[in-house]
């Protein structure tokens, strides 16, 4: 940009699994775009047996300067005591952490993501260490970053109702990737394979899931709904696509309870590249989580131009609009009720309106757009 000095950014992508999801997949995509922009000028700060992978990513577009132990606990201890020196040697004009947590003694201007605030209003749905962990690290955020980001409206406002928040606050909400997630396959006989791997007939009907499996996403409750749903439509499945996370008791528990179990595929992790062949092949998308910072397979759902259910309240009640229909919260009948009426009405002007709202939605939120508000809140915090 002509007249406007460029910003040196180090991101940190250290805590970015393997095989992302998630706040995970939210780093890679962000690392992606900002790469891609003239501005600002990118550092990556990647673990040292990882530094491959965001080379790969960035090309020459971005410096990787892999310093981090792999480890957990010696990585967020490496982020504490040895991170801050290294920043001085590279001196950016601005550090994002994009996971919740900033190095403290930092001496230039920190920006830091807040994905959610669960951790302060619902403890039950994490592990009891990372409760402990993350609630002091957003309030050490909320006080000392000098820029906040938010994915969405939803986990601001719940930022402001449990912490003091004295930094300024960015709204940058996620994009979704439109060549890899549209109405439209390339090849339709690949979505076919795709979903043969899996295990699922692509001609059959069935009600989706994507995402990992653990407490928030209630996935138990659309266990029990799809029994009942079951019993009058004979013929539809359930497909759980998502890797098992932790606290997966009450989704075994509600698997063994089910007369229908023999109709419901737990696939596992699944590849990039097969999910939106899931979406674009599903009669309806479920996505009951009980709260999300933002809900990203939501958003991909509807660029998939697949049928959505959700839950009121939310931020995926917030990102679709009148594309999705909701459910409260947890509602078991409600949810089969939901479900039944989505299946029954495929086809009808009502599910084409919300195919299209959802079509029309998701066009406008790209990670390019995305990375344009994260370079808003990297300028406000270095004073550029």
């Amino acid at each position: 940009m002509v007249g406007v000095p460029l910003v040196k950014v180090s991101l940190d992508v250290t805590a970015v699994p393997s095989s992302p999801a998630g706040a995970g997949r939210y780093a890679v995509e962000l690392a992606a775009a900002l790469a891609r922009r003239d501005d600002p000028s990118l550092v990556l700060v990647a673990r040292r047996d990882d530094a491959l992978r965001w080379q790969r990513l960035a090309g020459t577009r971005a410096d990787v300067v892999a310093s981090s132990p792999s480890p957990r606990p010696l990585r967020l201890a490496w982020e504490q005591i040895a991170l801050p020196a290294l920043l001085r040697r590279m001196r950016p004009d601005v550090h994002h952490g994009p996971h919740y947590t900033m190095p403290e003694r930092a001496r230039m201007p920190v920006v830091v993501t807040i994905h959610d605030c669960t951790f302060f209003d619902h403890p039950e749905w994490h592990e009891p260490a990372k409760v402990r962990f993350f609630r002091r690290a957003i309030r050490v955020a909320a006080s000392r970053a000098s820029a906040l980001v938010c994915v969405s409206e939803t986990t601001a406002r719940q930022l402001e109702a449990v912490c003091h928040v004295t930094a300024p606050v960015v709204i940058a909400p996620h994009g979704v990737d439109h060549l890899h997630f549209s109405p439209d396959p390339l090849d339709p006989d690949a979505d076919a394979a795709a979903l043969r791997r899996l295990g699922i007939d692509p001609e059959a009907r069935f009600v989706l899931f994507v995402g990992t499996v653990e407490p928030r996403k209630d996935v138990a409750t659309l266990v029990r709904a799809f029994s009942v749903l079951a019993d009058a439509e004979r013929d539809v499945r359930l497909v759980l696509a998502g890797r098992r996370g932790w606290g997966t008791r009450p989704v075994d528990e509600a698997l063994a309870a089910t007369r229908h179990r023999d109709r419901i595929t737990w696939t596992g992790y699944v590849p990039d590249d097969a999910v939106p062949a899931l979406l674009r092949r599903a009669s309806v998308v479920a996505y009951p989580s009980l709260a999300e910072g933002y809900g990203l397979p939501a958003l991909e759902a509807l660029a998939c131009g697949a049928p959505l259910v959700t839950t009121s309240g939310t931020a995926m009640a917030e990102l679709a609009g009148e594309a999705a229909t909701l459910v409260t919260p947890g509602d078991r009948e409600g949810l089969a009720d939901t479900l039944a009426m989505v299946l029954r009405g495929a086809g009808g002007s009502e599910a084409r309106r919300r195919r299209e709202a959802g079509i029309a939605r998701a066009a406008t939120l790209t990670w390019e757009a995305s990375a344009a508000r994260h370079v808003e809140a990297y300028r406000i915090a270095a004073g550029a």
